[in-house]
């Protein structure tokens, strides 16, 4: 079965006050999901606040106060799921509320598990339990202590913790460098009234994007549309695209002590190539070549024959035009590893890439598009990304386009990668 979506299945059925409605028609699921997205600037102020609002709102509804209420209710719909969170694109913060539900023609006849499931969905978010007029404070409190150790524990996976640490010592003076979640000093401040203060600006003037995915009645979509209009929008926020380029500068070396036994050596590039470029198709396949794959430089030169690193790999921060190259090493071979590295980014720049290392590129960049396809939380998440980039692509548009890169537009773009930061995470001793 195919995983392609034409481009007529993925519709803007509704923008005004901020607020934007896709419908993504993909028939071969049994189930159907709605993902309503909250987008905000990346901020100091709001960042904690926005990562425990959902938090919060999931406790309870007016009509569902309990996690038990929301328990029995799912079970009714079938095994409906829901959840919510945060994530990080470029310098936006993105507040997603998400159900998963069959679809009515899988559920009996009269089933009407869409209404039923967007019902609870908006009243989630429109109408939360309260307590006084403010949010629950024992709630809030156990929500603060949940995000709190979530903050903390993102140490315990190295590999990532040393990526991310990279990327954000780079953008230390710039929104990107916040972490999505906040951080642990911000929520203190955090009580039930500052976070219901701070909840009404949210559904007042932030930008809303809702997917719907599966396969319903236009009847219910027109329900999503008059439900979100019905809500009271005023000063609705103007998101600002990132800083991709700036000004060159002396490269940065960060080093961290913890208590590990292996390296986690992070180096971090500015490529000054934006999502919306016309080069960004060629960026991807660079970066297949760098470190993309068992078939990349990294891999086979810094890893197989020099021995030099348990792994190493290179990817892409598309909405902020960043790459960074991740590799666990001996402690003892720190200099030597960077050296190696290094070199294999030179070599791309003179030229020297194989045919081998261009197709397996290109081939491993199918396989991770076509395989969005088989999730509708991929296929949103495609979109979503089309949309926060300011592109249109669709899944065929998009492996059209890196079809269409040559080597020679591979090695062309290399000559746009900029060294910012380096940063080491290494042993207490």
């Amino acid at each position: 079965m195919s995983n392609m979506l034409p481009n007529e299945q993925v519709k803007k059925i509704y923008s005004m006050n901020g607020i934007e409605i896709y419908n993504i028609r993909a028939t071969k699921f049994k189930t159907n999901t709605i993902n309503i997205f909250f987008h905000d600037s990346l901020s100091r102020e709001n960042a904690a606040k926005n990562a425990l609002l959902p938090a919060v709102l999931r406790r309870g509804s007016e009509a569902y106060p309990t996690f038990g209420d929301i328990a029995l209710y799912m079970e009714s719909l079938y095994g409906a799921a829901f959840d919510c969170g945060v994530a990080k694109k470029g310098e936006r913060q993105i507040i997603q509320f998400y159900m998963d539900f069959v679809s009515d023609s899988y559920a009996g006849e009269g089933q009407r598990l869409f209404e039923k499931a967007f019902e609870f969905l908006e009243g989630l978010i429109t109408k939360p339990a309260l307590q006084n007029g403010v949010f629950n404070g024992e709630y809030v409190r156990q929500e603060k202590e949940n995000l709190k150790r979530l903050i903390e524990s993102r140490v315990n996976d190295k590999m990532q913790y040393g990526v991310e640490r990279c990327l954000e010592e780079m953008c230390r003076e710039e929104p990107f460098g916040i972490y999505e979640y906040g951080s642990v000093s911000d929520l203190d401040s955090i009580d039930g009234k500052t976070l219901y203060e701070h909840y009404i600006s949210f559904l007042k003037s932030l930008p809303v994007s809702i997917y719907i995915t599966g396969d319903m009645d236009a009847e219910y979509i027109k329900k999503v549309t008059s439900k979100f209009t019905a809500i009271q929008r005023q000063n609705v926020k103007t998101i600002d695209p990132p800083v991709i380029s700036v000004d060159s500068r002396e490269q940065k070396n960060i080093t961290e002590k913890m208590d590990v036994n292996q390296g986690k050596l992070s180096l971090g590039f500015r490529t000054n190539i934006c999502a919306s470029s016309p080069d960004y198709h060629s960026l991807m396949v660079y970066n297949g070549i760098l470190g993309g794959g068992l078939h990349s430089k990294l891999f086979q030169n810094v890893r197989e024959k020099a021995g030099l690193a348990y792994y190493a790999f290179s990817r892409l921060e598309k909405f902020k035009g960043l790459m960074v190259i991740s590799s666990g090493i001996e402690i003892s071979n720190r200099d030597k590893a960077e050296e190696i590295i290094l070199k294999q980014l030179e070599e791309v720049k003179k030229g020297n890439v194989s045919e081998y290392e261009y197709k397996s590129s290109i081939k491993s960049l199918e396989t991770a598009v076509k395989s969005l396809g088989d999730s509708q939380l991929g296929i949103v998440d495609f979109y979503l990304g089309q949309s926060v980039a300011g592109t249109n692509d669709t899944f065929d548009t998009m492996l059209e386009k890196i079809r269409n890169v040559s080597i020679q537009n591979a090695i062309a773009v290399s000559q746009n990668i900029v060294p910012d930061t380096v940063y080491f995470l290494t042993s207490n001793n």
